[in-house]
């Protein structure tokens, strides 16, 4: 059996691979955080995820920063109505309350198609 959707992770289009990198070694200095048995195993290990999670963290901001940067470029530039008019739609997908319902009936049991209706 197959899932619905796409295997691209969204939401995430402003993600670099610095990051990424981050993330991934805070994740593994969790999971030693989580595997660590004596007290003086979890202090070290504690320091550590926190130190990863701060880098982390100021990766995921400096990623996201140089994103808007580039898409504030890109609208500034020759063409950028258009770009506008992409991120206005991206919204209005996005901001659907039943993104995931093709039909649904009314009392009746017939199908409603129109937005005003559902």
């Amino acid at each position: 059996m197959s899932r619905e959707g796409s295997g691209r992770m969204q939401g995430a289009w402003w993600w670099s691979e610095e990051a990424k990198g981050k993330v991934k070694a805070k994740q593994e200095k969790f999971k030693a955080l989580m595997e660590s048995r004596t007290k003086e195993e979890v202090k070290f290990n504690k320091v550590q995820y926190r130190n990863a999670k701060k880098e982390a963290k100021k990766a995921m901001a400096i990623a996201k920063n140089n994103a808007y940067e580039r898409l504030y470029h890109r609208l500034n530039a020759k063409g950028g109505e258009n770009e506008v008019f992409k991120l206005a739609r991206a919204r209005e997908r996005r901001s659907g309350d039943l993104s995931g319902v093709r039909c649904i009936k009314d009392e009746d049991g017939r199908v409603l198609v129109e937005d005003a209706k559902v």
